[in-house]
């Protein structure tokens, strides 16, 4: 049975370790986006699309750093729709003086409807009342750079897209929480850029998106979709893959990152991770999921052999140098990934988060296909 497991640990190795090399390289070879300034006279109208539900907290300072953009007031407008929130998230948006920003009401359109995707319904209804022929969606709980909108908008004069995959990282690591959650991030975030890049698979974050208006009403927006809960950014991203595989695009640009929050809590961690998971066999794009299997089974082993090992110390052993080499290549790909999102202290910490990332790996990508979770206060199977 050793010898067995043996045979089985370099298997799963080699096929993990070959991934990972893979996308370090393509990570690497994606060039940096560096917009030219000189004599640059911006022309894309911008709509900013941003879904809130209860983010009285976070909502005012998200809206500070999109208007304190050096791009073009009269070029971009901000439409939040309210998700039924409970607080004041409206009264912190109508605080603001300015006819940028449009409030519109989700409880407005869906009085009567059975939903199960409301975030998917807001963007909607949000670009069929925009003026912009780029839509670029954002969360409430966001902060961006004001050379954000400069550089999305230059990257799209540029190279044309249909849909552009922006960066995202955690801001505010302040204890092992949420340095585990900010190194798993971005683990996802580089891991987003090489398989774009190199159309290996699609993938992305609906916190930092762009794309074309007219190609949304093409692949008519969210239908077919619809009735899945979460995927307002990578199930819709596959839908216009499909039509304009050439055209989907990575923005590699250290001026276009958008920071977010950690969850902050175990409860919310598993939460949201458990949504994401969830929709693993949604995926048209079956690449995803079979480096998703690939992933997840590979974890799952290391659980396999701490069990055995109970009964024989060999295996605990054989543990120990699979968590070890699992570590090396991991960090052999993370390091480039992090000098790009400045976080290159957060490494230090990356061995002693392994076994919990093992153990949340498995247990989210179960309950992720056979469990329930809440989004938004709302529970969702």
């Amino acid at each position: 049975m050793l010898a067995v497991s043996y045979i089985i640990t370099i298997l799963f190795f080699i096929t993990y370790a070959g991934l990972i090399i893979y996308y370090r390289q393509s990570w690497l070879s994606i060039p940096e986006f560096q917009p030219s300034l000189i004599n640059y006279l911006p022309s894309t109208k911008i709509s900013i699309i941003i879904p809130a539900r209860n983010e009285e907290k976070n909502i005012g300072i998200c809206l500070h750093s999109i208007l304190s953009q050096n791009y073009p007031a009269h070029l971009f407008e901000i439409i939040i729709v309210d998700d039924h929130s409970t607080d004041k998230t409206a009264d912190v948006i109508k605080s603001f003086d300015t006819k940028t920003i449009k409030l519109i009401s989700l409880k407005d359109f869906t009085e009567g409807s059975q939903l199960n995707s409301y975030k998917k319904k807001a963007i909607e209804i949000a670009i069929q009342q925009s003026t912009g022929d780029l839509i670029i969606t954002t969360d409430a709980d966001c902060i961006v750079k004001n050379t954000w909108l400069q550089t999305i908008a230059g990257f799209y004069e540029q190279y044309k897209p249909a849909f552009i995959a922006g960066p995202v990282a955690y801001s505010n690591e302040n204890n092992f929480l949420t340095i585990f959650e900010s190194l798993d991030f971005m683990t996802m975030q580089g891991i987003t850029g090489a398989a774009v890049y190199k159309k290996f698979h699609t993938m992305c974050n609906g916190a930092n998106l762009a794309y074309e208006k007219k190609v949304f009403h093409e692949v008519e927006g969210f239908k077919g979709i619809d009735n899945i809960a979460s995927g307002d950014d990578m199930l819709l991203m596959h839908k216009i893959y499909e039509r304009h595989s050439e055209r989907v695009l990575y923005l590699k640009s250290k001026d276009a990152i958008v920071e977010t929050r950690p969850a902050g809590s175990f409860a919310a961690f598993f939460n949201q991770r458990i949504r994401w998971a969830s929709k693993a066999d949604k995926y048209d794009d079956k690449r995803v999921f079979l480096v998703l299997l690939l992933v997840y089974f590979f974890n799952l082993w290391f659980i396999a052999l701490f069990t055995i090992g109970f009964w024989n110390i060999k295996f605990e052993i054989l543990l120990i140098e699979l968590l070890i080499a699992k570590t090396i290549i991991e960090l052999f790909f993370l390091f480039p990934v992090s000098d790009f999102f400045s976080k290159q202290k957060l490494l230090w910490w990356f061995s002693i988060a392994q076994p919990f990332h093992i153990v949340y790996v498995v247990i989210a990508g179960w309950l992720g296909k056979f469990g329930t979770y809440k989004w938004k206060e709302r529970k969702v199977r």
